[in-house]
């Protein structure tokens, strides 16, 4: 495959990725009246993402993907921290993963340490932006969140892992 072409599908698997962690953060939705925020699936897909896209374009589809789904939920006060909370959280998972993205043991080990970056980054803005109160009172809500997104993952990455690196190539995207 051409240099263009390579670029060119990257491109479309990144869009294609935040699109699907949009839908996946967007449809199943489940309130915390606590924080007015709710939890959703699209953790498991950002996930997946950096397994099938690498680090960085895995990071933009992650940021992307969930500050859209904040933006079409009409929490504006969400979009920018959604943005660097989930491209952050993706980013350390492709650093631990990045030396052998097919190693299940890192690939857990990457969601769970992004997954702990999740929790403390959303409490702190969550403090910010509602109060200390309601931040410590949707810990729970976001630790389940983030352990049901990691738990899928893992079920699923395990059951699709040699079809997305057949598909993507023998280092997924790699980058």
């Amino acid at each position: 495959m051409n240099q263009t072409n390579e670029k060119t599908r990257t491109l479309v698997m990144t869009a294609l990725m935040a699109a699907i962690i949009f839908v996946a953060t967007y449809i199943i939705k489940i309130p915390n009246p606590a924080t007015g925020g709710y939890s959703h699936m699209g953790d498991c897909m950002i996930f997946l993402a950096v397994i099938m896209l690498g680090r960085k374009n895995g990071a933009i589809a992650a940021g992307i993907g969930g500050a859209l789904s904040d933006l079409l939920a009409g929490a504006a006060a969400w979009i920018l921290p959604t943005l660097v909370i989930k491209y952050i959280m993706a980013f350390i998972m492709g650093t631990i993963i990045k030396k052998n993205p097919e190693s299940r043991s890192l690939q857990i080990g990457g969601a769970v340490t992004g997954g702990i970056f999740q929790i403390t980054a959303y409490t702190l803005v969550k403090v910010v932006l509602v109060g200390s109160g309601p931040a410590i009172a949707s810990i729970p809500n976001i630790c389940i969140q983030t352990t049901v997104g990691v738990v899928l993952f893992a079920v699923l990455a395990s059951v699709l892992s040699k079809h997305i690196f057949r598909f993507m190539g023998k280092d997924g995207a790699g980058k």
